[in-house]
């Protein structure tokens, strides 16, 4: 599914009618299997844009177009992971994974699909457990299983692993990169997080400005596994850096 993001922006009115103009002049075109990452400062409207491509919101201007059609809502075809696990705490890791596709009347197979995507997170054993006993880890990979078991084409992620510690973030990143290569799906990842952004991304779209427009595209040709001792990592996390510090500056002395 190609997407298509046309002279895209995005305006919210204010209390006494004033306008806060967000996003403005977005031309932006991620492929099929595409792993891009938006990459910008807090508050630059990074997760606005993820909120356009998943129909949450609508474009003040200009349009967004999936397979050459408007995005007119959200859509069973696209997933949404979000900051913060978003699961129902009276229903077990087993019911919580088949919540999404039992609402779709998705049922194929279903008992099936459901063990094998917490097997595929890694949860086996836990089918019985409700979310209160989890851990914060846990927690995300129930809901990473939840947003997969439609096998959405598009899958787009709110900063799902900002609140981890180091060693569970490094983890779950190793397990998405997995999935999304056995998967085969477009992803559309905010982050704030260079590095995350070089370790994860084959295109990382810099957001910057007020209002925040592109202010660069780099395509990532680095292979997986990514390390960030390796010398093609530094260069790429240098540039990188050099983008968002012009970005800084541009915000708050322009």
């Amino acid at each position: 599914m190609t997407i298509h993001m046309k002279d895209v922006s995005k305006r919210y009115t204010l209390p006494k009618g004033k306008e806060l103009l967000v996003l403005e002049g977005i031309d932006l075109e991620i492929r099929h299997g595409d792993f891009v990452i938006i990459l910008g400062q807090s508050g630059c409207g990074k997760s606005t844009l993820l909120n356009l491509l998943a129909g949450f919101q609508f474009p003040s201007t200009g349009n967004i177009l999936i397979n050459n059609k408007p995005i007119c809502g959200p859509d069973p075809s696209i997933a949404f992971l979000f900051q913060r696990p978003s699961l129902l705490p009276w229903l077990t890791v087993e019911e919580n994974v088949a919540f999404g596709c039992k609402i779709r009347g998705d049922t194929h197979k279903l008992a099936y699909r459901v063990t094998q995507f917490i097997e595929m997170v890694g949860l086996s054993g836990f089918e019985k457990v409700h979310p209160p006993k989890l851990s914060v880890g846990m927690a995300y990979r129930v809901s990473l299983a939840r947003a997969l078991i439609g096998h959405p084409q598009i899958f787009l992620l709110d900063e799902p692993l900002v609140s981890l510690d180091t060693f569970m973030r490094n983890r779950l990143q190793e397990e998405l990169i997995n999935i999304w290569l056995s998967e085969y799906f477009t992803a559309i990842f905010v982050t704030h997080d260079i590095d995350e952004a070089v370790l994860l991304g084959t295109k990382v779209v810099v957001l910057g400005g007020r209002p925040s427009r592109i202010r660069g595209i780099f395509d990532i040709q680095l292979p997986y596994p990514r390390k960030p001792t390796d010398e093609s990592f530094f260069h790429t996390r240098t540039s990188l850096l050099k983008e968002l510090k012009a970005s800084f500056i541009e915000n708050h002395f322009i």
